[in-house]
């Protein structure tokens, strides 16, 4: 006698329960009680931190850095003039069309 699959399906979906049971009945018999376990607190040593309070720059550097900035400024002021004379020829170009 053959069987559908979906009667297999279900016949292996009702066993589960059964099997669940089962299992948790013999965990039950031998296993190991939790509420008897003791908690072990283990102290750690402090950590030492080491904070670095002085540092030191040389002085080639920092002029660098400075160096550094007022070039970044006057790319930035260059950048600004152009827009501007950018912005001026187009609204010469609009008023010419216009």
């Amino acid at each position: 006698m053959t069987y559908s699959e979906t009667r297999i399906i279900i016949g292996g979906l009702a066993h589960v329960p059964i099997l669940i049971f089962v299992t948790n009945f013999i965990k039950g018999k031998f296993g190991i009680k939790t509420g008897g376990a003791k908690d072990t607190v283990i102290k750690e040593q402090p950590v030492k931190i080491i904070e670095v309070q002085d540092i030191v720059i040389k002085e080639g550097k920092t002029e660098a850095i400075k160096e550094f900035s007022n070039n970044l400024d006057s790319i930035e002021h260059e950048a600004d003039e152009l827009f501007e004379k950018v912005k001026k020829k187009k609204n010469k170009r609009k008023k010419k069309k216009g």
